[in-house]
């Protein structure tokens, strides 16, 4: 066993303690234990007489044990003192003196185990903050657990924005009384007490901020204005960027008694400080990253243009959940002779480069159905254009056209999912399934013809609208299915269609969904 000095002393104490009848010394054996055996036997205990046979055979096997003391080292390691020799009773000298040694041991022990709680305590609130995306939610439950943790009357967290006067704070999140025990106070200014904070210099920790020589400076209130939670201890604690070193904010912490806030109390704030700033750091790096992804998806999608004889509903929705948004995009296109082209697909993929590749891919097919190809034609060119041009990109592509003159709808799929064709008096029907590979694997693109009267109604829509990671696809393209019908009964399809969307999603869509809903009307038909 390495040898502890202090422990030494302990286990010197403990083996004095072993005497026969006579008060002479009894020879004694040591057997180290183990962190299970120290938590096994003596449990919050320091020092204890070990009587259990089963526990000393297990621990020392083929002896006979008369008398034995475990005592723990430093709370994970410790020692069996035992002897096989007749033994008297213990003096209540003796064991005084044990207890007088063992007294800073204990007090080691305790502290050791609390610190190893508050570590345990603090890496469990690391673990939930950087777990969250939301900043909402990670600033509220970061200024709750900070507040409990430092035993705080009230705890706060302030946004740090500059304004052109170097300040401008924000209340963020309260916790401990109710947010309009704040609400009529103006914010926080740039003063002497709580410049450490805002500019990142360091915590400052009162025990009665009033008699701080910094305090009351400022005009118009000289200290806290009337009215405000009294507040004597005070704690505040500086929210720093670990990669950019910005000050993304402070929290606050008071209460009406003095003294309140000591050492500790700073160390699990600093903490609770640190976790945060790590996770506003992910939050606002997913944020720029989802808007910036999203809006060159937006920038890209066309706005339906009016088309005679027909009522066009568009809808691209961003995916809700996730850390990006895909390469869904449609389109709605006026040909030169009359007819109207409807385009709709998914680049698989997420983020910049699923809707860079969308867009390039959008404009291609723009191109050759505004030459007047044929369905077939556009998603063969398109297809070629794509092999080796956006590298191991998987884009699925429907294209449909609406001929007003014979009344028919000509369509190609590319790995798509089937469009829904209504027609009066009918079922809807799924048209275009499996008729061809993606893009950029497929080469040949069948075509077919369907007819489109007045009264039909053709549904395109991408797999976010049908398919989760909790949903099959097949499920959920048969809940859409069941919802045609009250589509095609409403009195206002759009209202109607963010109904069916929300039931089909459960408002939380991890992918984006894209949908183009056309409505024959006729009566402006040539």
């Amino acid at each position: 066993m390495t040898s502890r000095p202090g422990f030494d002393a302990v286990l010197a104490a403990v083996r004095r303690a072993f005497v026969d009848g006579d008060g002479a010394p009894v020879a004694t054996a040591v057997r180290p234990l183990g962190p299970a055996e120290v938590r096994a036997v003596l449990g919050d205990h320091v020092a204890l007489a070990v009587t259990d046979g089963v526990v000393l055979a297990d621990l020392v096997p083929g002896k006979e044990i008369t008398h034995a003391i475990a005592v723990a080292a430093d709370g994970d390691l410790g020692a069996l003192i035992y002897t096989t020799r007749e033994t008297g009773e213990l003096p209540a000298a003796v064991t005084a003196a044990i207890e007088a040694v063992t007294a800073g041991l204990a007090g080691t022990v305790r502290r050791l185990r609390g610190e190893t709680a508050v570590l345990d305590a603090l890496h469990s609130i690391g673990r939930e903050l950087t777990a969250q995306l939301d900043i909402d939610r990670i600033v509220q439950a970061a200024t709750d657990a900070a507040t409990k943790a430092t035993g705080a009357g009230f705890g706060a967290f302030f946004y740090n924005l500059i304004d052109e006067f170097g300040e401008s704070y924000t209340l963020y999140t309260i916790s401990g009384v109710p947010r309009a025990a704040f609400a009529r106070f103006p914010m926080p200014r740039n003063t002497a007490v709580f410049a450490p904070t805002f500019d990142g210099t360091g915590t400052v920790r009162s025990p009665d901020i009033t008699q701080d020589p910094r305090f009351g400076k400022n005009a118009p209130h000289h200290g806290m204005p009337e009215g405000h939670l009294p507040v004597c201890s005070y704690l505040a604690v500086p929210v720093t960027s670990p990669t950019s070193g910005e000050v993304l904010g402070g929290f606050f912490f008071g209460h009406p008694e003095p003294g309140r806030f000591t050492a500790r109390h700073e160390y699990l704030a600093e903490g609770i400080a640190a976790y945060t700033a790590i996770a506003l750091d992910n939050a606002r790096l997913y944020e720029r990253e989802r808007t910036l992804a999203t809006e060159l998806s937006r920038s890209m999608l066309p706005v339906a243009p009016p088309t005679p004889g027909l009522d066009v509903l568009t809808r691209y929705l961003p995916a809700a959940t996730g850390s990006k948004v895909g390469g869904d995009w449609f389109d709605v296109l006026r040909l030169p002779s009359g007819a109207t082209a409807f385009v709709i697909g998914d680049v698989v993929g997420h983020g910049v480069t699923a809707a860079t590749v969308m867009g390039q891919i959008r404009t291609a097919v723009r191109s050759y159905a505004l030459l007047e190809l044929p369905p077939s034609e556009v998603l063969r060119n398109v297809s070629e254009l794509a092999t080796g041009l956006f590298g191991e990109s998987f884009v699925t592509c429907f294209y449909a056209v609406h001929r007003p003159a014979d009344g028919t709808l000509a369509y190609a799929n590319a790995g798509h999912l089937p469009a829904i064709l209504i027609r009066p008096g009918e079922p809807p029907e799924q048209i275009g399934e499996a008729l061809a590979q993606p893009l950029g694997v497929g080469s040949v693109f069948p075509q077919r013809t369907a007819g489109f009267p007045v009264g039909a109604d053709l549904v395109l829509y991408t797999d976010g609208l049908v398919e989760s990671r909790t949903r099959d696809l097949t499920l959920g393209v048969e809940w859409l299915l069941a919802g045609i019908p009250a589509l095609l009964t409403a009195a206002d399809l759009e209202t109607a269609w963010d109904k069916l969307v929300d039931e089909l999603t459960r408002g939380r869509h991890d992918d984006d969904i894209a949908v183009i809903h056309v409505r024959h009307r006729g009566e402006d038909t040539p």
